[in-house]
């Protein structure tokens, strides 16, 4: 089967082929600058890469991929009949949506009801179902939730100390995200310990732009450091993280900034390139940090310090864990954040072996603690859109069976 992976942004479009007879990529690429200027779409197949014009919307932009997968000469699939199913990417399945599901009208209809609580990303998501379901009316669609994973949390996890009554009317409490990625993790570390994923577990550290730590418990995520939206939780790229709720109040009153304008502040302009001035690309400030810049060497501490805090908080809830694990884009190929995250967890029983941390292969599974330490240390890379085919495969298959 062959499936057709999209992660659709407000002005972007993400978008891989897997064969899913051996789960590998077929082609994938990236819709940019949708409806904007200057407009383009690169392709990738065969270790090559391609760039077309872009388009004016999501529609255009799903219709264009159809046509440059189908292409006589540089296409994959010689029709569209060869694509049985299309897996979409959503950030909020709230309180309604605990797994994937088929998408339909009425499913249409409830994710729109999302958009309060993922107002930068639930939109866009549903933007791009609406334009590939009319692109592609007759073929299976299946929308993936960021949040299914974590519909485990217990109460005591995902509630916020606010008016019970309030929670009741506006569903306001802890979802956390990155699901696709940690649950895709915890097979992964499950299947490399040689364990029942009902026996593992497993705190997994999520490091990018976006990050997230979640602690997972017999293959169940009991907790994760993201909340209501993404902005809970580590110091990232460009997200405040954790803060007082009054700092809002307080950017209100000395900025003169209306809610949404701080809210908006603590999301884009804070995190890393607040601290830095100069980046939120973690490469560039390791750079300028060893070059002695002292601000650049603080943003590092701080993401450092509260991925610490939180996976020794984690382990605590856990009781031990069988792995501590490191995903994403900064934490597979970032040695020097790893370093400092792990440092002086000796009397936790977490021990780097900083040899292998410095000799890892990228792309490789490796195990970077010491032969001593009571935690092992992985580093795992992530596949969400793996994880979506998979998901977006057994609904079909199942929905074939049911006819």
């Amino acid at each position: 089967m062959k499936i057709l992976v999209i992660n659709a942004g407000s002005s972007s479009l993400k978008y891989q082929l897997l064969d899913m007879e051996t789960e590998k990529v077929i082609a994938k690429g990236n819709c940019e600058r949708v409806g904007l200027t200057e407009p383009f779409i690169t392709y990738k197949h065969d270790g090559k890469e391609m760039r077309f014009d872009g388009a004016k919307d999501h529609e255009e932009a799903i219709a264009k991929v159809l046509d440059i997968l189908t292409n006589a000469e540089y296409g994959v699939v010689k029709s569209l009949e060869e694509i049985e199913a299309v897996g979409h990417r959503q950030v909020m399945g709230a309180w309604v949506y605990k797994e994937s599901v088929l998408i339909t009208d009425e499913v249409i209809e409830q994710l729109k009801k999302f958009d309060e609580l993922a107002p930068l990303h639930n939109p866009a998501n549903v933007k791009g179902m609406l334009a590939c379901r009319r692109v592609m009316p007759n073929v299976p669609q299946v929308v993936i939730f960021d949040t299914a994973f974590h519909a485990t949390l217990p109460e005591k996890a995902y509630m916020y100390a606010i008016k019970y009554e309030d929670y009741e009317k506006y569903h306001i409490r802890k979802y956390g995200f990155h699901g696709s990625s940690h649950r895709f993790i915890t097979l992964e570390t499950a299947r490399v310990l040689g364990k029942p994923v009902e026996e593992t577990s497993v705190i997994i550290a999520h490091i990018g732009n976006g990050s997230s730590v979640t602690a997972v418990k017999n293959g169940k995520s009991v907790d994760t450091t993201m909340g209501l939206t993404p902005l809970q939780g580590m110091v990232m790229g460009t997200r405040s993280g954790d803060i007082d709720p009054t700092v809002v109040q307080f950017l209100c009153k000395n900025k003169g900034y209306t809610v949404d304008q701080a809210v908006s502040y603590l999301n884009k302009e804070s995190g890393v390139l607040g601290i830095t001035g100069l980046d939120s690309d973690m490469r560039n400030v390791e750079n300028a940090a060893a070059k002695g810049d002292k601000r650049c060497r603080l943003a590092l501490d701080m993401v450092a310090y509260t991925a610490r805090k939180h996976i020794g908080s984690y382990l605590a809830v856990l009781n031990g864990a069988d792995a501590i694990v490191f995903t994403g884009g900064v934490g597979e190929n970032g040695a020097e954040t790893r370093e400092d995250i792990i440092r002086d967890m000796d009397n936790l029983g977490v021990v780097l072996d900083k040899e292998k941390n410095l000799n890892f292969k990228r792309g490789q599974i490796e195990c970077i603690s010491t032969d001593d330490s009571k935690v092992k240390i992985f580093v795992i890379p992530t596949n969400e859109e793996l994880m979506m085919a998979r998901d977006t495969q057994d609904i079909v298959k199942n929905l074939k069976k049911s006819k």
